[in-house]
């Protein structure tokens, strides 16, 4: 199934150190609509879907997903290395740094730590896919913000890949959900929810 290569999916070359950054782009890293739960929600999804085909569509973003959690890591990495305690305190780092140093932990923006909760998985077909199409449209968002607050180019470049990713992952789940529904009619949607038979 994998075939891993040691490189970033996009490149993430980023010269200049910036914690108040690195605080607002860890949000896609552990927040509630980043690619933590991006890649746990469609990698749950696909064992409950019915059609091969989704499935795999599943499989695939999910994979995806997890490629732009680590170019996520790779930006909030680059932008708080080597940060002596004097940028780290007027940044407003500090908080972060007496729990975590400089390590990577999954978290919003907002400091609320990342949680299961965060994504949904009820194998139920339409209302799985439906929950995808919506969490790509919030990855979008929240990366649209980013880019509102962001100027640096180094930052904002692999930011615009990922935010393009959500786009293309949007149409994918729009195709996933048309053909759910082609293929879906009451004789096999009640076999999925015995609760109409009664």
């Amino acid at each position: 199934m994998w075939n891993y290569e040691k490189r970033l999916q996009y490149p993430v070359k980023i010269t200049q150190t910036n914690p108040k950054i690195a605080q607002v782009i860890i949000s896609q890293y552990g927040g509630p609509d980043g690619e933590l739960a991006a890649s746990m929600r469609y990698l749950a999804q696909r064992y409950t879907m019915p059609y091969n085909t989704v499935a795999g569509l599943l499989t695939d973003i999910g994979t995806e997903e997890l490629a732009h959690f680590e170019m996520i890591c790779a930006i909030v990495y680059q932008l708080t290395r080597n940060l002596t305690p004097e940028e780290i305190e007027k940044s407003g780092f500090d908080k972060y740094y007496v729990d975590h140093t400089l390590a990577l932990w999954p978290q919003a923006a907002g400091g609320i730590p990342f949680n299961a909760c965060e994504f949904q998985s009820k194998g139920d077909v339409i209302t799985d896919l439906t929950e995808d199409l919506a969490a790509e449209q919030k990855a979008r968002t929240t990366y649209d913000n980013i880019l509102r607050l962001v100027k640096d180019p180094e930052v904002c470049e692999p930011i615009r890949f990922l935010r393009a990713r959500e786009i293309v992952h949007f149409q994918r789940f729009g195709e996933a959900l048309r053909i759910t529904q082609e293929n879906l009619d009451s004789r096999n949607f009640y076999a999925f929810n015995p609760e109409f038979d009664k």
